[in-house]
């Protein structure tokens, strides 16, 4: 558990699901279901998730998959109203830190095209532009680059 001022980063429960469903639905166009987080926190052995958390409410959230000695960022999002502070930043760098401290030696995720501040924020952090995923998102079929960095 971190503190960054009255905001706290900690491993996220079982218990979380529903703020970080929430943050979810307020994130993205096409939204992962309550389902799919429930099975990767009871299913999915290779899930971690970190949230943030202000006065006991899920702000934002990261999912990331390690497996072996790769670690795959599954989601990031901070809720509207806190973006801007450095959070999405703060929360990734501490992700990066869990996965090296658990032997990954990449770390990859997808991001749309159109995602410019995604894109900036993850170039600032130390990740390059890998491939093109053509129509990876099925809401408007825009394209992924993936993008990776070594830890």
């Amino acid at each position: 558990m971190r503190k960054m001022g009255d905001i706290i980063l900690r491993k996220a429960t079982l218990d979380d699901l529903e703020g970080i469903y929430n943050v979810e639905k307020q994130s993205f166009t096409m939204p992962w279901t309550r389902e799919a987080f429930y099975n990767e926190f009871v299913h999915n052995h290779f899930a971690t998730y970190l949230v943030l958390v202000d006065e006991e409410k899920i702000i934002g959230y990261c999912g990331v998959w390690i497996i072996i000695d790769e670690a795959h960022v599954t989601n990031l999002a901070v809720l509207p109203e806190y973006r801007g502070r450095k959070l999405g930043e703060a929360l990734l760098m501490h992700v990066m830190e869990y996965a090296q401290l658990s032997k990954a030696k990449t770390l990859s995720l997808e991001v749309r095209v159109s995602n410019t501040i995604a894109r900036s924020l993850y170039k600032k952090l130390g990740f390059q532009e890998g491939g093109i995923r053509k129509g990876y998102y099925t809401d408007n079929y825009e394209d992924a680059i993936v993008m990776w960095v070594n830890l």
